[in-house]
């Protein structure tokens, strides 16, 4: 609703990239009344993040934002190459039954879509609006932002998402405080023609004096990126040219590297900061907003769209007065760690980057690791793509497997056959309830009969349970081998005492 501008709505996104966009789309296609401001006019094509890691694709394929597996469900894996700390060898892995492990798209393609769908949910985006204040006050959230030609505009929102990059309005305005590392390395990126096109080949280069990543894209540019551990730029908000990378691509590589035609030359490092908290108040934070590392396994984007798909249906839920107390307070216990673990395993793989003789011996015996020890190579695999996160309880007994993800299953139920992806595409929590034993359990989730979305199937020979509460984002909150199912569901939803058996 507008009023000489003023907008009310339910909640309030600061920041159109992918992070902010995708939350967008997924509070709108719940019917959640969602503004987004953002202060660029238009997508940003400067090359940024452009890798999608498994939990994060699995997630996403889940919401429907991304298509499900090519290929009937299997019992296998299935893997596809990758790196840890520049060294080869490392296969990132998923069960066949899941899509592809790894996606490589260009980051301004995921803001694309994910801001088209946000739209075509009712969405409203305003671009070109600069924050300038955020304030809680009288049970809202405030913000204030300057529009095109001077024109301001004050939005009044139940709750407020800051996904507004890594210099946070929404932190900033909102008091939340940092754990902070200052920079240790300095880094150079940019995309140029080389004189030579062979002068450097594709991949990761490691010498005595540094790192050099180089790829050639169809266009004929040369994307490359260095790293010098030396010590942090004096510098580093200027703003690098040509000649600087140029003399910094043949310091590293031992010999003249001759290149023209710079495109998004840019500059940066090892700087991490944590947020103490993900949430003040009706105030949250989501993605680089909330967390920065090292860009080092690709692992920036797909933090913060897990991010997006954790908080999403919780605010959605509790809009809709259907969330438990507690419900928003589990977006911080759930997020806060698993990015605590992605800037611990980023500083661990810069760490192994280094210079030094005993470096290198310790790179010799992680390749060795990596290409002759499966078992290891997989544990680097899941912390790489995050699935090895295993969420905290909220309460009561959920059984062994609660907090992990429930991996796709092939179902047969009376209407016919489907899975879990399929199954979750509504974007509702799931009972599900296999084979006949499994009805017995509905009684006891009578009062939750309107969020839950109740599924019949036949009994699955690999899941020892007859039964399971399944999150929006596919991870699981109780399996009938645990406790009472109300104590886990009382953690999550408000009861709906008038509701009907489901």
């Amino acid at each position: 609703m507008q009023e000489n501008g003023r907008l009310r709505t339910q909640v309030a996104v600061v920041g159109g990239g992918p992070v902010g966009m995708l939350l967008a789309a997924e509070l709108a296609s719940q019917g959640v009344g969602t503004v987004l401001l953002e202060a660029r006019d238009d997508v940003s094509e400067r090359p940024k993040a452009n890798t999608l890691h498994a939990r994060a694709v699995q997630c996403l394929a889940r919401r429907g934002h991304l298509p499900g597996p090519a290929a009937p469900p299997g019992s296998g894996t299935k893997g596809m190459p990758f790196h840890f700390a520049g060294l080869p060898g490392l296969v990132i892995t998923a069960p066949d039954r899941e899509p592809q492990p790894l996606l490589k798209y260009p980051q301004a393609q995921f803001e694309r879509g994910f801001e088209e769908r946000a739209r075509a949910a009712g969405a409203r985006i305003l671009r070109g609006h600069r924050v300038t204040e955020v304030a809680e006050q009288d049970g809202c959230v405030r913000i204030e932002a300057e529009g095109p030609h001077g024109r301001s505009v004050r939005v009044e929102a139940q709750y407020a998402v800051g996904a507004d990059g890594a210099r946070s309005a929404v932190r900033e305005h909102a008091a939340i405080t940092s754990d902070t590392e200052p920079a240790t390395v300095s880094a150079l990126m940019g995309a140029v023609t080389l004189t030579d096109p062979g002068a450097l080949p594709d991949g990761w280069q490691h010498t005595a004096h540094g790192w050099i990543v180089a790829k050639r894209d169809a266009g004929g540019l040369t994307h490359v990126r260095t790293l010098d551990c030396r010590g942090a730029h004096p510098g580093r908000h200027a703003p690098p040219t040509l000649e600087e990378l140029r003399r910094e691509v043949s310091r590293i590589a031992g010999r003249d590297i001759a290149m023209t035609g710079p495109r998004w030359l840019g500059r940066f490092s090892d700087v991490t900061r944590l947020a103490r908290t993900f949430r003040a108040g009706r105030v949250f934070v989501a993605g680089d907003a909330a967390h920065v590392h090292f860009p080092i396994g690709g692992q920036g984007l797909s933090t913060g769209v897990l991010d997006a798909l954790n908080l999403g249906w919780k605010l959605a839920l509790a809009v809709r007065g259907t969330a438990a107390p507690g419900l928003l307070d589990t977006y911080d216990a759930e997020r806060r760690p698993a990015a605590q673990r992605v800037i611990d395993n980023t500083r661990a793989q810069l760490a192994l980057m280094r210079p030094g003789s005993e470096l290198d011996a310790l790179r010799g015996v992680f390749r060795s690791l990596l290409l002759t020890d499966q078992e290891s190579g997989r544990r680097l695999s899941d912390l790489i793509s995050a699935q090895d996160t295993v969420l905290p309880a909220p309460a009561g007994d959920g059984g062994p497997a609660a907090g992990t993800f429930l991996a796709n299953l092939a179902l047969t139920t009376a209407t016919g056959d489907t899975d879990v992806i399929e199954l979750l595409q509504e974007g509702r929590p799931l009972l599900l309830l296999l084979g006949d034993g499994g009805a017995r359990h509905l009684d006891r989730a009578r009062a939750w009969g309107r969020t839950l979305k109740v599924v019949r199937a036949e009994p699955v020979p690999e899941v020892p349970y007859e039964a399971a509460v399944v999150r929006p984002d596919g991870y699981l909150a109780w399996t009938s081998d645990g406790g009472d199912l109300e104590a886990p569901l009382s953690a999550y939803f408000a009861q709906d005492a008038a509701a009907g058996r489901p």
